[in-house]
Protein backbone atom coordinates (compact mmCIF):
# COMPACT_ATOMS: atom_id res chain seq x y z
CA UNK A 1 0.00 0.00 0.00
CA UNK A 2 1.27 3.58 -0.67
CA UNK A 3 1.61 6.11 1.87
CA UNK A 4 -0.50 8.90 0.97
CA UNK A 5 1.36 11.34 2.83
CA UNK A 6 5.16 9.81 0.74
CA UNK A 7 3.31 9.70 -2.57
CA UNK A 8 1.77 13.85 -2.30
CA UNK A 9 4.99 15.21 -0.77
CA UNK A 10 6.68 13.65 -4.04
CA UNK A 11 3.74 14.41 -6.28
CA UNK A 12 3.46 10.27 -7.24
CA UNK A 13 -0.09 8.56 -7.53
CA UNK A 14 -1.58 7.55 -4.66
CA UNK A 15 -2.63 4.20 -5.92
CA UNK A 16 0.47 2.92 -7.91
CA UNK A 17 3.00 5.29 -6.61
CA UNK A 18 5.16 5.95 -9.98
CA UNK A 19 3.28 7.61 -11.93
CA UNK A 20 3.00 11.49 -11.75
CA UNK A 21 -0.32 13.66 -10.63
CA UNK A 22 1.18 16.77 -12.04
CA UNK A 23 1.19 18.31 -15.74
CA UNK A 24 2.77 21.47 -14.81
CA UNK A 25 3.75 23.16 -11.61
CA UNK A 26 0.79 23.47 -10.04
CA UNK A 27 -1.45 21.74 -12.62
CA UNK A 28 -3.08 18.39 -11.96
CA UNK A 29 -2.81 15.79 -14.39
CA UNK A 30 -6.23 14.21 -15.66
CA UNK A 31 -4.48 10.82 -14.75
CA UNK A 32 -1.94 8.76 -13.91
CA UNK A 33 0.80 8.49 -16.25
CA UNK A 34 1.45 5.52 -15.05
CA UNK A 35 -1.49 3.35 -13.98
CA UNK A 36 -4.46 5.63 -15.35
CA UNK A 37 -5.93 6.35 -12.15
CA UNK A 38 -8.92 9.32 -13.33
CA UNK A 39 -7.35 12.38 -10.96
CA UNK A 40 -10.31 14.30 -12.39
CA UNK A 41 -12.70 12.81 -9.69
CA UNK A 42 -10.74 14.56 -6.58
CA UNK A 43 -11.43 18.18 -5.60
CA UNK A 44 -8.76 19.16 -3.40
CA UNK A 45 -9.98 22.82 -3.52
CA UNK A 46 -8.47 26.07 -2.08
CA UNK A 47 -8.10 24.76 1.40
CA UNK A 48 -4.51 24.02 1.32
CA UNK A 49 -4.10 28.17 -0.61
CA UNK A 50 -5.68 29.25 2.15
CA UNK A 51 -4.14 28.02 5.02
CA UNK A 52 -0.51 28.18 3.64
CA UNK A 53 -1.54 32.05 3.08
CA UNK A 54 -1.45 32.23 6.68
CA UNK A 55 2.10 29.94 7.67
CA UNK A 56 4.05 31.79 4.85
CA UNK A 57 2.62 35.47 5.37
CA UNK A 58 3.28 34.77 9.10
CA UNK A 59 7.04 33.73 8.84
CA UNK A 60 7.68 35.82 6.13
CA UNK A 61 6.36 38.92 8.00
CA UNK A 62 8.29 38.04 11.09
CA UNK A 63 11.54 37.34 9.22
CA UNK A 64 11.17 40.70 7.48
CA UNK A 65 10.18 42.44 11.29
CA UNK A 66 13.60 40.75 12.74
CA UNK A 67 15.61 41.84 9.92
CA UNK A 68 14.28 45.25 9.87
CA UNK A 69 14.39 45.78 13.64
CA UNK A 70 17.86 44.41 13.57
CA UNK A 71 20.02 46.17 10.86
CA UNK A 72 17.64 48.56 8.88
CA UNK A 73 18.37 47.74 5.88
CA UNK A 74 16.88 49.80 2.36
CA UNK A 75 13.53 48.92 1.34
CA UNK A 76 14.96 47.60 -1.82
CA UNK A 77 16.65 44.99 -0.09
CA UNK A 78 12.99 43.81 1.83
CA UNK A 79 11.65 43.24 -1.89
CA UNK A 80 15.21 41.72 -3.02
CA UNK A 81 14.48 39.00 -0.17
CA UNK A 82 10.84 38.65 0.63
CA UNK A 83 9.02 38.82 -2.68
CA UNK A 84 11.31 35.40 -4.30
CA UNK A 85 11.01 33.47 -0.78
CA UNK A 86 7.58 34.43 -0.41
CA UNK A 87 6.60 33.28 -4.03
CA UNK A 88 8.97 29.94 -3.91
CA UNK A 89 7.55 29.16 -0.37
CA UNK A 90 4.04 29.42 -1.59
CA UNK A 91 4.37 27.51 -4.98
CA UNK A 92 6.71 24.96 -3.36
CA UNK A 93 4.39 24.55 -0.69
CA UNK A 94 0.97 24.08 -2.42
CA UNK A 95 2.46 21.16 -4.29
CA UNK A 96 3.08 19.48 -1.85
CA UNK A 97 0.07 20.22 0.06
CA UNK A 98 -2.01 19.54 -2.86
CA UNK A 99 -0.73 16.29 -3.30
CA UNK A 100 -0.86 15.28 0.39
CA UNK A 101 -4.61 16.31 0.06
CA UNK A 102 -5.51 14.43 -3.51
CA UNK A 103 -3.47 11.20 -1.91
CA UNK A 104 -5.57 11.50 1.28
CA UNK A 105 -8.70 11.90 -0.48
CA UNK A 106 -8.02 8.80 -2.37
CA UNK A 107 -7.16 6.47 0.82
CA UNK A 108 -10.08 7.68 2.15
CA UNK A 109 -12.28 6.83 -0.68
CA UNK A 110 -13.54 10.80 -0.29
CA UNK A 111 -16.47 11.94 -2.40
CA UNK A 112 -18.78 14.85 -3.07
CA UNK A 113 -22.07 14.56 -1.41
CA UNK A 114 -21.84 10.93 0.45
CA UNK A 115 -22.56 11.26 4.31
CA UNK A 116 -22.97 7.50 4.46
CA UNK A 117 -19.81 5.96 4.12
CA UNK A 118 -21.88 2.85 2.58
CA UNK A 119 -23.60 4.69 0.02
Amino acid sequence: MVDPVRAGARGRCPSCGWGHIYDGLLTLAPSCSHCGLNLARFNVGDGAAAFLIFLIGAVIVGLAMWLELSASPPWWLHVLLWVPLTVIGAVAALRVSKGILLALEYRHDAAEGRIDPDA
